[in-house]
């Protein structure tokens, strides 16, 4: 995970028309977010501005930052974090950015594009995968082997798969490193058939622990869900890139998705 930005929140209570697409529930804390995706900006970012900004955000490297909508700040992306800093570097602004226009989200639509970024490029081998890849829809789940919610979910795994969704899990065992869960997550990895493992390790059974070199791989899933902001398991999120939150029955994951959809043709 990249170092945490100390920022100023501005919250503007503007009442934009937006309702969630479905009833979401997770374990601790979710995050939601309704986007849609014009085409972002070709604005061209000077070589000087590129060097002040990533001198003054420590873990920032010169791709992170691309232009805004907004004439004299710049769009720094890191993993699923958006911020917007001026060009001499000095300030720096957090907070979704809206176009009043047209009511959207335009934040909202490069933390998705980013995300969906930072999945595409997470391999598979370093997952655990249900449903085939012909599946209609592709969800990718941080998951907490002791998230009650997150068993609840698996419970329904077949259903999710009879319905089209293709289920990716990435261990993020919200405890962190050194704890019960995250041994857990370990001994579901060392394990020679890692999809048993971990429906057996969601029904409460004990799984025998196993050496192999398990830590780092549960590691760089836990970094990554925290580059993507995942504050609570299960965290869902679409091939394209929207967090669409946590605990869903099939038929609710289905239409949420489809929604997200549907959002995002009509947006292009």
């Amino acid at each position: 995970m990249r170092p945490a930005l100390l920022v100023a929140t501005l919250v503007v209570p503007v009442a934009f028309g937006m309702t969630a697409l479905a009833p979401v529930h997770a374990q601790d804390k979710t995050a939601k977010s309704v986007a849609t995706r014009p085409a972002p900006g070709k604005t061209v970012v000077p070589a000087d501005v590129r060097e002040r900004v990533v001198g003054k955000l420590p873990g920032a490297k010169p791709e992170d930052v691309a232009g805004s909508p907004v004439p004299g700040l710049y769009e720094v992306s890191m993993g699923g974090h958006i911020v917007y800093v001026t060009a001499d570097g000095k300030h720096l602004l957090s907070g979704d950015l809206y176009d009043l226009d047209t009511q959207t989200n335009l934040t909202a639509t490069r933390r998705s594009a980013a995300r969906a970024k930072a999945l595409a490029s997470a391999p598979e081998d370093q997952m655990i995968v249900f449903g085939p890849a012909s599946s209609k829809m592709t969800v990718t789940v941080f998951t907490d082997i002791d998230c009650g919610f997150c068993r609840r979910f698996h419970s329904q795994i077949a259903d999710l798969n009879k319905a089209g969704v293709r289920v990716r899990y990435l261990m993020f065992p919200r405890t962190g490193p050194g704890t019960e869960s995250w041994r857990k997550a370990e001994s579901v990895w060392c394990a020679k058939d890692r999809r048993d493992a971990l429906t057996r390790a969601k029904k409460g059974e004990e799984l025998k622990s196993k050496s192999c070199p398990a830590d780092e791989s549960i590691k760089a899933q836990w970094a990554l869900g925290e580059d993507l902001g995942v504050e609570g398991t299960p965290a869902i999120f679409t091939q394209a890139g929207d967090y669409i939150g946590g605990f869903m029955t099939p038929d609710q994951l289905v239409q949420t998705i489809q929604q997200t959809q549907k959002a995002a043709s009509a947006a292009r």
